[in-house]
């Protein structure tokens, strides 16, 4: 796994790079350092990897959170370096521990990476870099997809979790006895304007004016001559969640789906009320 580059001579200057970011560390990855066994294990245990997950990583250095996810938890996938003699190496590891057919390790720069296939992607690189990436994760991955980063954020995009690991090898190096691991899940695109219909002619369609920011969103529903704020809104990969004020004055409370274009699930107004299906249709 790649550790991110610093202004004196790499590894030994990780302090220093977490309080620098400067113009000319900003635009690589950084220099080669494994990451402790811990921190990878954890990784791919907050993405909750599995035998039907694609991991791919980014800056995969000698391959080892590919390789244990493929040999712990069954998955597939790929790690991407743009150091020859690590990818050579990785490989190597592969066909040694006889998972050849699963994974692979290819050099390449991680900013023209396809990195649509991943079902989770794998971090470890400077802030800088990361800021670079996040338009990139947020137009190729496809949403559901769990990032997880070692140590460094996505900068405004804020994680949903965030776990800290025992690294007591870290010491001499960045004076400190953790790293934080970081998950986000890729939320699907909302932002705009929908036509909600009840199932069962329940009411005439009404529309709903929604504004994303990552996994959050606000926005109104408008209905009759009603408009009223959402409340409670949040998006979970293609999972969406909101509530509204009903008429009846009861809060209604929303669930669904974002699949091809569509949101569809149930809407309740009040516990122990029978669930209504309804269904969105985007319109600007």
């Amino acid at each position: 796994m790649k550790m991110p580059r610093t202004l004196a001579c790499g590894a030994l200057a990780l302090a220093a790079s977490l309080a620098l970011a400067a113009d000319d560390v900003a635009k690589d990855g950084g220099p080669y350092v494994p990451t402790p066994q811990a921190v990878v294990d954890a990784m791919l245990d907050v993405a909750g990897v599995g035998p039907d997950d694609y991991v791919i990583d980014l800056g995969s250095g000698d391959g080892r959170i590919v390789l244990t996810g493929a040999t712990r938890n069954k998955a597939s996938g790929m790690g991407v370096d743009i150091d020859g003699e690590l990818v050579d190496r990785a490989n190597a590891s592969a066909r040694k521990l006889g998972v050849a057919d699963r994974v692979s390790f290819q050099r390449q720069d991680v900013l023209a990476a396809d990195v649509s296939r991943a079902t989770v992607l794998t971090l470890y690189l400077l802030p800088g870099m990361m800021e670079r990436l996040r338009p990139k994760l947020l137009k190729e991955l496809k949403p559901g997809t769990r990032i997880v980063s070692h140590d460094f954020d996505l900068g405004e995009w804020k994680p949903d979790r965030s776990v800290d690991v025992q690294t007591p090898e870290k010491y001499d190096i960045a004076g400190t006895w953790t790293s934080t691991v970081y998950l986000w899940t890729v939320p699907a695109p909302v932002e705009g304007a929908w036509l909600v219909s009840l199932d069962g002619g329940r009411g005439a369609p009404f529309r709903l004016e929604l504004k994303q920011r990552y996994q959050h969103f606000d926005g109104r529903l408008m209905r009759d001559a009603e408009t009223v704020p959402l409340r409670d809104s949040l998006i979970e990969g293609t999972r969406v969640r909101f509530s509204a004020p009903g008429r009846n004055g009861r809060l209604e409370v929303y669930t669904g789906t974002v699949q091809d274009g569509k949101i569809t699930g149930e809407a309740r107004a009040g516990a122990g009320t029978a669930a209504v299906r309804w269904s969105a249709t985007r319109v600007q």
